[in-house]
C-alpha cells in the first residue's frame, strides 16, 4: 500500500512539474508587444505635425480631411505606414505641442521639419536624418525697405523680434542674440505668423530658416532675409531633418530608420522636397 502511495505521489509531482514547465514555456513565448505590434493591430499610424512649414508640411485649401495636409513629411509618413501595412492618420498641432506630445508618447511619430538639439534628444529619440541639402542657414527676415538698417545682431536692440515658440529659430536667438535688449521678443505658434507680423509692421524681424523664408517671400514680395549679412552659428553635426519617436521603442525606431535610409539613399526624399517646394510656390505659400 505504501509503495502504491509513493508511486502516486511521484506521478503527481511529475505531472505538476511538466505543467509548470509548460506554463513557463508559454510565458516565454508571449513576449511583450512592441509599438509596431500595437500599430498593426489598430490598423493605423499616427503622425503628429505642425502643418505650416512649407515644403515639409502645409495645407492645400482645395482639399478636405487628411488629404489637405501635404508636403514632404506627409509623403514620408505615408511611406512608413505603407511599409507597416496600415493607414496614416495625421494629427495637426502647434509646434510646441508636437514636441511635448511625442515626448509623452501620445502619438507614434513626429515629422515636422525637426532639427536635432541635445535638449530635445533628452525628451524623445531622434530618427536618422532624411534630408540634408540645400540652404541650411538660419538668419532673420525683415521688410525690404529696412534691409540696410541691419548689419549685425546688435542692430536689433530695441526692436520687436518674433520667433516660433519651441523652434530652433527661437533657440538660436536666445543663445546668440541679447534678447534682453530687444524692444520685445515675441513667440508665435507658426513661422508663417511671424512672417505676417513683419509684413504687416507688427514686428521688425522674424528669426527664420532662410530656405523657408525665401519660399514665403517668393510668394509674398516686400521682405528680404539677412542671410547674406548675418547667420546663426550651427553645429554641423546637428544638421539634417529628422523625425521624433517616444523613448523606449527601439524596434519601431529601427524600422523607421530603415525606411528613412531607403528614401534618402534612393533620392526619393530629395525628389519629394523639390516637388513640394514647387507645389507650395504654386499655392503662394
Amino acid at each position: 500500500m505504501m509503495k502504491k502511495t509513493i508511486c502516486a505521489l511521484l506521478a503527481l509531482v511529475m505531472v505538476l512539474s511538466l505543467a509548470a514547465c509548460g506554463e513557463k514555456k508559454q510565458e516565454e513565448q508571449q513576449e511583450p508587444k512592441t509599438l509596431i505590434d500595437e500599430i498593426q493591430e489598430r490598423g493605423y499610424l499616427t503622425l503628429v505635425t505642425e502643418p505650416y512649414f512649407a515644403p515639409m508640411e502645409f495645407i492645400d485649401p482645395a482639399k478636405e480631411g487628411d488629404a489637405k495636409y501635404v508636403g514632404m513629411d506627409i509623403e514620408i509618413g505615408q511611406y512608413i505606414a505603407e511599409q507597416l501595412g496600415v493607414e496614416l492618420k495625421i494629427v495637426p498641432l502647434e509646434f510646441g505641442a508636437v514636441l511635448s506630445s511625442i515626448a509623452e508618447g501620445k502619438y507614434d511619430i513626429a515629422l515636422s521639419g525637426l532639427g536635432y538639439t541635445p535638449e530635445r534628444a533628452e525628451a524623445f529619440d531622434f530618427t536618422t536624418y532624411y534630408l540634408n541639402e540645400g540652404d541650411n542657414r538660419f538668419s532673420l527676415v525683415v521688410r525690404e525697405e529696412d534691409y540696410d538698417l541691419y548689419n549685425s545682431f546688435e542692430d536689433f536692440n530695441g526692436k520687436k523680434v518674433v520667433a516660433q515658440a519651441g523652434s530652433l529659430q527661437e533657440t538660436y536667438a536666445l543663445n546668440q542674440m541679447d534678447t534682453s535688449k530687444f524692444g520685445e521678443f515675441i513667440r508665435v505658434s507658426s513661422t508663417t505668423d511671424g512672417y505676417m507680423m513683419v509684413q504687416e509692421g507688427k514686428a521688425d524681424a522674424a528669426v527664420c530658416a532662410v530656405a523657408n523664408a525665401d519660399l514665403y517671400i517668393e510668394a509674398n514680395p516686400g521682405m528680404k532675409t539677412l542671410g547674406d549679412k548675418m547667420v546663426f552659428e550651427v553645429d554641423p553635426e546637428t544638421l539634417g531633418t529628422r523625425g521624433g519617436v517616444a523613448k523606449g521603442n527601439p524596434e519601431f525606431l529601427a524600422f523607421v530608420n530603415k525606411c528613412l535610409e531607403e528614401l534618402r539613399d534612393s533620392g526619393k526624399a530629395s525628389e519629394w522636397y523639390q516637388q513640394y517646394k514647387e507645389y507650395a510656390a504654386e499655392l503662394g505659400l
